[in-house]
This record gives structure tokens, C-alpha cells and sequence, in this order.
């Protein structure tokens, strides 16, 4: 069983960047697919992005493609989410989850995630 433990939330201003990190302990990331999701006041939580245990495919919600960055440190077993471009609308608890099945990069059904960081975005 893996633990998730997420930081570098904060507050940003409209156009700023944040880096997210997500840090696991417990087992090696490489045997899991890793993604972000977040989740927005009086709103579902949805997947932001994914890259699979092994390689560097990599999946992105649409709103996010060219903003949002995702990168794993298989040897620092950490994964990353560069946020530059941002948003009001991206202001959400964001979640680090990790999926049994290495090769997925979309996260359908996470079995692990972390406790979340709030990310807050000023216009």
C-alpha cells in the first residue's frame, strides 16, 4: 500500500505558476499510475493529469494542455504538477492518486490518494 503526501499549494496571482509535489512512501511509484485530480468548491473532483509507472505517457484535461505540466521522479518516488498560465477557475484542493494498474494515464478508478493542497488563484 502506498501513502500520498502532497505540497506546494499556496496562493498564485491570474498568469503565476505553482509546482506541485506528491510524495510516496510505502512502495515504489514505478508500479503505479499516477495522476492529479482536483476538486473545486460545490464541485465533482475531476482529473487534471496522468502519466503512466512506466515510460512518460502522459494525459491532460483539456483546460489544462499546454499549462499543466506532469513529471515523476521514479527515483525520488515523486511526482510533479507544473502549473504555470493560472486561473481563477483553476483555484481547487488538488489530490496526488495512484492506480494498481501501471500503464494507465487516465486514472479511471484511483486506488490511493493524498490528502490534498489547496491551490488559490487572485484575479
Amino acid at each position: 500500500q502506498v501513502q500520498l503526501v502532497e505540497s506546494g499549494g499556496g496562493l498564485a496571482q491570474t498568469g503565476g505558476s505553482l509546482r506541485l509535489s506528491c510524495v510516496a512512501s510505502g512502495d515504489t511509484l514505478r508500479s503505479y499510475g499516477m495522476g492529479w485530480f482536483r476538486q473545486a468548491p460545490g464541485k465533482e473532483r475531476e482529473f487534471v493529469a496522468g502519466i503512466k509507472g512506466t515510460g512518460t505517457i502522459t494525459n491532460y484535461k483539456d483546460s489544462v494542455k499546454g499549462r499543466f505540466f506532469i513529471s515523476r521522479d521514479n527515483a525520488k518516488n515523486t511526482v510533479f504538477l507544473q502549473m504555470n498560465s493560472l486561473k481563477p477557475n483553476d483555484t481547487a484542493v488538488y489530490y496526488c492518486a495512484a492506480d494498481n494498474n501501471k500503464l494507465s494515464a487516465n486514472l479511471p478508478s484511483p486506488d490511493f490518494w493524498g490528502q490534498g493542497t489547496q491551490v488559490t488563484v487572485s484575479s
